[in-house]
């Protein structure tokens, strides 16, 4: 079990529709949260079409961590996304509220973290980490954090500065190799190699380029015949075993290493 937080630098890459197809194909029970701090519900509006009724998220997170009582709130504020094994946590209802979090990411890094021993995995949509109050806790403390990129020039170029100022965050705890990229539609024009090359980071999925499959999660649009067995849905399936992949083994290591230090006691 573990966190996975992705977010974006600049643009609009598709942190939120890789988040809800990464929960969606996870194919056992996991938390989706919402953690983006511009107050776009897009998940709600999108893919549910705004026909969900639900009035609870990390604003009563928030309410429930200043009175002590964020873990138990936790369960209280998630729905049930119909025909998955997903939870889902809304999000802020517009950016006036990002402010009222600043002081409930922190607490919600544990909380999360616990989940592990309700046997729940949790992928967060961390959204745009360069604005003001984002989530940026979640994407340092988490099992996996994946900066998702277009291949284009103007999106490389504006994830350069966010992908050295992250990972010099995560050399300074020593946990730089939980830090990789998701490359969206590789090869349009550059191939995720190049990219890897340009932002120093390992590439853990690429996500194909299929605008219409990708409506589907962004709008809520109808799938065509060939959705559940296209390129698309593909991709997600190989993204979630690459990241559970990458999640094992940097657990390895961490735990060799442990027993190393203990040896030398």
């Amino acid at each position: 079990m573990a966190v996975i937080t992705l977010f974006s630098a600049a643009g609009a890459p598709g942190v939120t529709t890789t988040a809800l197809g990464l929960a969606l194909a996870w194919q056992r029970p996991v938390y989706l949260v919402d953690a983006d701090a511009t107050g776009s519900p897009a998940v709600l509006a999108g893919y549910l079409q705004g026909q969900a009724a639900h009035d609870r998220g990390l604003v009563e997170l928030a309410v429930a961590n200043r009175v002590g009582n964020l873990n138990a709130a936790i369960a209280t504020v998630a729905m049930e996304i119909p025909g998955s094994p997903v939870s889902f946590v809304p999000g802020i209802r517009s950016h006036q509220q990002a402010a009222s979090l600043v002081n409930l990411w922190e607490p919600l890094t544990g909380v999360l973290r616990g989940m592990e021993q309700r046997g729940m995995d949790v992928v967060v949509d961390a959204g745009r980490i360069g604005v003001a109050h984002s989530a940026q806790p979640l994407v340092r403390s988490a099992d996996l954090s994946l900066l998702v990129v277009r291949s284009d020039l103007p999106a490389v170029a504006g994830a350069r500065s966010w992908a050295k100022a992250v990972r010099e965050q995560l050399l300074s705890t020593g946990s730089e190799e939980s830090l990789g990229l998701v490359v969206v539609g590789s090869g349009r024009p550059y191939s995720a190699r190049e990219i890897r090359k340009v932002l120093g980071l390992p590439v853990v999925a690429e996500i194909a380029w299929a605008p219409e499959d990708a409506l589907v999660l962004s709008t809520g649009a109808q799938p065509g015949k060939k959705y559940a067995s296209g390129a698309f849905q593909r991709s997600l399936a190989a993204a979630v075993s690459s990241a559970q992949g990458v999640i094992a083994t940097n657990r390895q290591r961490l735990s060799s290493v442990q027993r190393k230090a203990d040896s030398n006691v």
